[in-house]
């Protein structure tokens, strides 16, 4: 299957618009345009909309241009000197104390408000500073006109057409009224600037909506199952919707206790907080664009304690071990599963996938242990990683065996493994549904750190979770107990120096990329085909440690050569890589370090085992923070 070609990483310019702007956007309307007064810019709720007959104000902002109103739908008067305009449904437009030489615009209901046209104010001679496509800014008034015009004393009566001189005129029919606007708001605070941003990090979209308030505001949140509202109580805003870059849509609505704002995401999740000085809302909405690729790591969102270093294709997580440390975490015996679900059974933070294994049976090709016991046999071969109970981790090439040993007598176990063979002695820790023995085999159960046998069965056994099974055929080892409670010790010999007496956890893959800040790659001494394709170009994935602490490092492409080279240039001391290609996941909390489009079935290929950071018990209270 050809994998998805991803749109690279783009960071795109933030857009800044005053809320007046936006509002007038938001309608999908040309010629709106924020409005000052004397070079000042007004609240959003100032600017001009666009209706059927053209860009309009509201009536009850006039009086701070110094036009004196009457806000009524079916008696309008706006007066600036000794101009005044009237317009009644039944006359239209009347001018008085000057000559109207033009038709005007009927009135307009909109949002609850009253708007008349901006012919109408330019009828009325009102001055302008500035008339551009962006702004509209009218000269200050000399004074604000607090009182509202009384109703017009030409429509008490006028004479009914043909009437006949000296009778009593007819009355002019009532006009159909028009629907009576709601009073609108007065608020201290505005909604006065929309700044909206969109980021692309791979495959996932961080969009963020800025709401820049004029003053403090009481806020709360609705989340829909398509979005979020936000509503903002005692502030005023300019309604209107616009579709965004993402392709969500945005919208902003006036109500009588303050503005609302409402964001349709579409499947994406939205986090909203606050800011002070100058005070705003902020949504932040993350999405992921394909969603048959895990998320990648978020740098901006990484746990505390946890460093992301991108260097080109070379990429490292890296621990503070006063905080976490690393140990080995196992599916059940024959199963696998994803990198982070095994992060998240043992609660853990990151993880990267483990050694080689068998793709048919899920079953590990070299040494596994875990919490003190060896699940999987070892090659003797090829470089493990090794995790004491402190948290410390070792690199080397042990040797590890089981040895029994009891009153005059020490037996080293040959194998660890389910399959019985009456040559072998050979052991087994048990998981509760896998069956080991054979007919005339003897199998002894002994529970770990106990001096004696547990059970001494013949047959077939099924040996409990977590308990070491021995079995082999008696007439080949007359020396190892066949009864319950003959003392027997079973430990586990590491046959290596340098500290691995003390690992409780072990995990062989290989080769040993990195020892001591130099490339320590020797193939040929760890049983390595170049020419196989085990040794290709391909994701390679690596645990070791850099400046002291763990580290994940992953390679989006190369050879175990440059992966080496690279982690030596990086300042890597000591590296071990694991089973790189398809198998290679590098997980941390969130997301995944992987690059470069594979579909969800590679980025998190199933695997038996993994080595995971986990957060340290001991770890001080500010040490976790």
């Amino acid at each position: 299957m050809t994998a998805p070609r991803l749109r690279p990483a783009r960071r795109t310019p933030t857009l800044i618009l005053s809320a007046a702007l936006l509002g007038s956007a938001l309608l999908g309307l040309a010629g709106a345009r924020p409005v000052a007064i004397g070079g000042v810019l007004q609240s959003a709720s100032v600017g001009t909309i666009t209706l059927p007959g053209g860009e309009m104000l509201p009536v009850w902002t006039l009086p701070r241009l110094g036009v004196t109103v009457r806000n009524d739908p079916s008696d309008v008067r706006l007066l600036l000197g000794t101009r005044e305009l009237r317009y009644a449904p039944a006359t239209g437009w009347r001018a008085v104390g000057f000559t109207l030489n033009a038709k005007l615009p009927v009135p307009q209901l909109s949002g609850g408000s009253l708007f008349v046209p901006l012919a109408a104010l330019n009828a009325l001679g009102l001055s302008v500073l500035a008339d551009t496509p962006v702004l509209l800014d009218f000269a200050a008034p000399a004074s604000v006109p607090a009182a509202t015009l009384p109703p017009s004393p030409d429509l008490a009566q006028t004479p009914a057409p043909g009437g006949a001189s000296g009778t009593t005129p007819a009355p002019v029919p009532a006009p159909s009224p028009l629907p009576q606007p709601q009073p609108q708001p007065t608020f201290a605070v505005n909604l006065d600037t929309v700044r909206v941003s969109r980021t692309l990090h791979r495959t996932v979209e961080v969009q963020r909506v800025v709401l820049e308030l004029s003053g403090a505001a009481q806020s709360s949140v609705t989340r829909l199952q398509n979005g979020v509202t936000v509503t903002l109580s005692g502030v005023s805003v300019t309604p209107g919707t616009q579709t965004l870059e993402s392709g969500d849509t945005l919208t902003l609505t006036q109500t009588p206790q303050g503005a609302s704002v409402g964001l349709t995401t579409g499947g994406g999740r939205s986090e909203i907080f606050t800011l002070n000085n100058p005070e705003r809302i902020v949504i932040d909405t993350t999405t992921y664009l394909d969603s048959s690729v895990p998320p990648p790591v978020d740098p901006d969102a990484l746990p505390d304690g946890v460093t992301y270093r991108p260097l080109g294709n070379l990429h490292l997580l890296s621990f503070d071990p006063a905080v976490y440390q690393p140990r080995v975490v196992s599916a059940p015996t024959g199963q696998a599963s994803g990198v982070a679900d095994l992060v998240r059974r043992v609660g853990g933070v990151a993880g990267v996938n483990g050694g080689y294994f068998d793709p048919g049976t899920h079953l590990p090709v070299d040494l596994v242990a875990t919490g003190g016991l060896m699940t999987a046999p070892s090659l003797e071969k090829r470089a493990t990683l090794g995790f004491t109970a402190q948290g410390d981790t070792l690199f080397g090439y042990p040797r590890p065996r089981y040895v029994l040993s009891g009153a005059g007598f020490s037996v080293t176990v040959n194998s660890v493994r389910a399959k019985a063979d009456p040559t072998l002695l050979t052991a087994f820790v048990g998981d509760g549904r896998t069956r080991v023995g054979a007919d005339r085999l003897t199998t002894l159960l002994v529970t770990p750190g106990a001096a004696a046998v547990g059970s001494a069965l013949t047959g077939v056994v099924t040996p409990p979770a977590g308990t070491l099974a021995f079995t082999f055929d008696p007439a080949r080892f007359p020396q190892l107990p066949r009864t319950a409670g003959t003392p027997l010790n079973a430990t586990l010999n590491w046959r290596a120096d340098d500290g691995w007496d003390a690992a409780t956890d072990a995990l062989s893959a290989g080769p040993l990329l990195v020892q001591g800040g130099r490339v320590a790659l020797d193939p040929a001494r760890e049983g390595f085909n170049t020419a196989a394709s085990i040794w290709r170009p391909t994701r390679q994935v690596a645990f070791g440690t850099l400046a002291g602490q763990p580290t994940i490092a992953f390679l989006t492409h190369g050879s175990p050569e440059a992966f080496a080279a690279a982690l030596a240039r990086a300042g890597v001391r000591d590296a071990v890589r694991l089973d790189s290609g398809s198998s290679a996941t590098a997980f941390v909390t969130g997301g995944y370090a992987n690059l470069g489009g594979y579909l969800n079935t590679v980025w998190s290929r199933p695997v038996p085992n993994a080595i995971v950071l986990v957060p340290r018990a001991d770890a001080s209270p500010a040490a976790r923070r």
